[in-house]
């Protein structure tokens, strides 16, 4: 049973204040929870080992998508292949941030690897702002965490230009570049992790600005402007596959401008490889009975209970758990119905008494650098509870 500690939480004014928007969720309750778990510092250790390795074999397994052509076994539409070669094939198109969701990590209990969020991941606000205003605001050591995320955000941002671990020279190979930052109007959330993001590249020594997508010009030939300006990086809080399934035509724009080397996309295209959950068929091939990788496969797995994905939802949309006779115990409803599917193998998450799981979320920028935990059902969804928590 892992073990939680009772906090005050910050008020809705102080949350409101910071930019915090979305601490209450639609049913009237509180988001983040008034609790944190408590983790060890060897536990932070190895969910910071865990990641580091499971990052290295993403990358193999990318690889091994782009050198045997599984292009449409990984589900990557067609009007963005090109573009996820391009990214990958060059050192510039850095890979700025990605969150692993791990089961396990706590109690003795082995770390598996859920799925990998590489492209847009949310939570980066109340990981790296809220959870440690929490302990500050009850009187904590606010540094008693594994949360680094925004100094790693930072760090990131100049290894833009620096293209190495050291970033000491970044002074002196910065050329004034710019950083365009945007997302989709409608969302507090997305606007604010967005700014949060711009903020970082601020302090890194960017010059950044921020627009909406539709506010931007897109051109073939010359690149990305807003208000006149040229930007040389457009960081995006927008799915790749959102963009070729809602707006073929930006795909193809972006797939000019990279290829003209007009601008630089971030997260980079190659990102899609890592955010869909068909590789996680691929790394179980690749990696078959690795310690950290649960049984993967595009078909049920006969005698024994798993976890049917889509290979592009979020928010545990059409998620279901099957038993081991492949009978559904327990689903979501959503909008991908449609999408095509794996099957993982079951596998329990941590607990608290009250017998709610917890979902660790692991923040990759180069390295491991931040932890929070998602507490919900037997199927994480967009009602799920952000839990912090405090190194004892």
């Amino acid at each position: 049973m892992l073990k939680l500690k009772k906090l005050k939480t910050l008020s809705k004014e102080m949350m409101d204040e910071v930019g915090f928007a979305w601490h209450t969720d639609a049913d009237g309750s509180a988001y983040v929870s008034d609790e944190v778990v408590e983790v060890s510092q060897d536990e932070c250790e190895r969910y910071y080992q865990a990641v580091n390795e499971l990052y290295d074999m993403y990358v193999t397994a990318a690889q091994y998508i782009i050198d045997n052509n599984l292009f449409h076994e990984v589900g990557i539409p067609f009007n963005l292949v090109d573009i996820v070669k391009q990214s990958w094939e060059n050192d510039v198109c850095w890979h700025l941030y990605g969150r692993f969701d791990l089961a396990g990590g706590l109690d003795g209990k082995d770390i598996k690897l859920i799925e990998f969020n590489a492209d847009t991941p949310t939570a980066v606000f109340e990981t790296a702002v809220i959870q440690w205003a929490m302990l500050k605001y009850n009187g904590l050591n606010e540094d008693a965490q594994f949360n680094d995320l925004y100094e790693g955000l930072k760090e990131n941002f100049k290894r833009l230009v620096t293209l190495d671990e050291d970033t000491s020279n970044f002074s002196e190979l910065y050329e004034g570049w710019k950083i365009l930052f945007t997302c989709i109007g409608g969302s507090d959330e997305d606007l604010q992790t967005t700014k949060l993001l711009q903020r970082a590249a601020d302090e890194a020594g960017f010059h950044t600005a921020f627009a909406y997508i539709d506010e931007i010009e897109f051109n073939d030939e010359e690149g990305i402007f807003y208000n006149g300006e040229n930007y040389e990086y457009l960081f995006k809080l927008v799915p790749w596959e959102s963009i070729a399934i809602d707006e073929g035509e930006l795909a193809l724009i972006l797939k000019n401008i990279s290829q003209n080397q007009k601008a630089i996309i971030l997260n980079p295209a190659y990102t899609l490889l890592f955010q869909n959950k068909a590789i996680l068929k691929i790394l179980w091939d690749l990696y078959p009975n690795h310690p950290l990788l649960l049984e993967t496969s595009d078909k049920i797995i006969a005698g024994k209970k798993c976890v049917r994905k889509p290979i592009f939802g979020r928010e545990g949309e059409n998620v279901a758990i099957l038993d081991e006779k492949g009978e559904i115990i327990s689903e979501n409803k959503g909008e991908y119905a449609s999408n095509r599917v794996v099957y993982q193998e079951f596998y329990e998450f941590n607990k608290d008494e009250q017998d709610a799981n917890y979902q660790a979320g692991v923040f990759f920028a180069f390295e491991g650098v931040a932890l929070g935990f998602r507490k919900g059902g037997a199927i994480l969804n967009n009602t799920s509870k952000f839990v912090g928590h405090i190194i004892k």
